[in-house]
């Protein structure tokens, strides 16, 4: 194990860990042909290219929320946890629209930063955030 910091490994103020994280469930049914008419290995490069710099993107296993695949749960970053941010889970996240609106909110700050999107605006966003898992999920 290294005994550097990872301010000393980076040569930075670790910059990786004070950004937004952006995880997608890759579980049982998440990011599998049962959520179908979708390209998850294009959702998942798409949101690494989109965010890079902005956000770190990363999948994992189940969620334990499969009634919602796909799910995507957006961590707010360092400032927006000062901010009162909280990590908000995103359910139904099967089309490209829906990355995209995700994507629009981190890159404007994330949680906590950005305004929530007004659940009538018609915004994808909006529509899978009333649809959201409760945050106080496992």
């Amino acid at each position: 194990m290294s005994r550097r910091t990872r301010k000393q490994a980076t040569g930075t103020e670790n910059s990786a860990a004070a950004r937004c994280t952006v995880t997608l469930c890759r579980g049982c049914c998440c990011g599998t042909p049962k959520v179908q008419g979708l390209d998850h290995r294009a959702q998942l490069t798409d949101l690494r290219e989109s965010l890079a710099g902005v956000a770190t993107v990363r999948p994992t296993d189940c969620l334990d929320a499969c009634e919602q695949a796909n799910v995507i749960v957006v961590q707010p970053s360092v400032e927006g946890r000062k901010a009162d941010g909280r990590p908000v889970w995103l359910g139904l996240v099967n089309d490209p629209e829906a990355a995209r609106d995700i994507t629009a909110r981190v890159q404007a700050g994330g949680p906590g930063m950005a305004d929530p999107p007004d659940k009538s605006s018609g915004s994808h966003a909006a529509q899978v955030q009333r649809l959201a898992v409760p945050v106080d999920k496992p």
